[in-house]
């Protein structure tokens, strides 16, 4: 297959702008040459997640009421992480206001796109070990309840379709698979 865009653009057009996406409408003609059209949002901040795991094999969960979704999320501790910065030093950030906790130990477990049909999201999620606990510090948009489960039962939250959040299902299933071997 050819990597090089069979689209193309033959106008575009700011439809939405706010502080963390735009959403932009292309007129296009696809790949076969017909005329269409191609909404595009713009996501202005990494998606962070951290999959937090303490000594005695225990993850921290985070669970909220998702405005989108219209229904309770329970999912890793995660957040938005602005372009063009350290999204170790946003995962930080994120761990600590949402949960309190400040890790010691840092591992990068994968990046994935979100949404890749009509938006550019970049997920970048973590492996967070070796805690301290300090107060959380949740944003005034967070209403937060933490919750620290066994690893396991976590996985199976996810195998059940009780953990929907697609982050936190990548980042609970990665380390599922790391350790056993892959």
């Amino acid at each position: 297959m050819k990597e090089e865009n069979p689209w193309k653009i033959v106008e575009s057009k700011a439809i939405y702008d706010n502080a963390w996406i735009g959403l932009t409408e292309h007129q296009v003609l696809n790949p076969a040459g017909g005329k269409g059209i191609y909404g595009e949002v713009h996501f202005k901040n990494y998606a962070i997640g951290v999959v937090a795991i303490d000594q005695d094999d225990q993850i921290y969960l985070v669970g909220q009421y998702r405005f989108p979704l219209k229904q309770y999320s329970w999912e890793l501790p995660e957040g938005g992480g602005p372009l063009g910065t350290d999204p170790l030093e946003s995962a930080k950030r994120e761990l600590r206001e949402e949960t309190g906790l400040v890790a010691k130990e840092w591992q990068e477990l994968l990046r994935m796109h979100l949404s890749n049909s009509v938006s550019d999201e970049l997920g970048i999620l973590y492996l967070a070990k070796d805690f301290e606990q300090f107060a959380a510090e949740p944003e005034e948009t967070e209403q937060l309840e933490v919750r620290k489960i066994p690893f396991e039962e976590a996985f199976n939250m996810v195998m059940t379709g009780e953990i929907t959040d697609s982050l936190s299902i990548a980042g609970i299933l990665k380390v599922k698979l790391m350790r056993a071997g892959f």
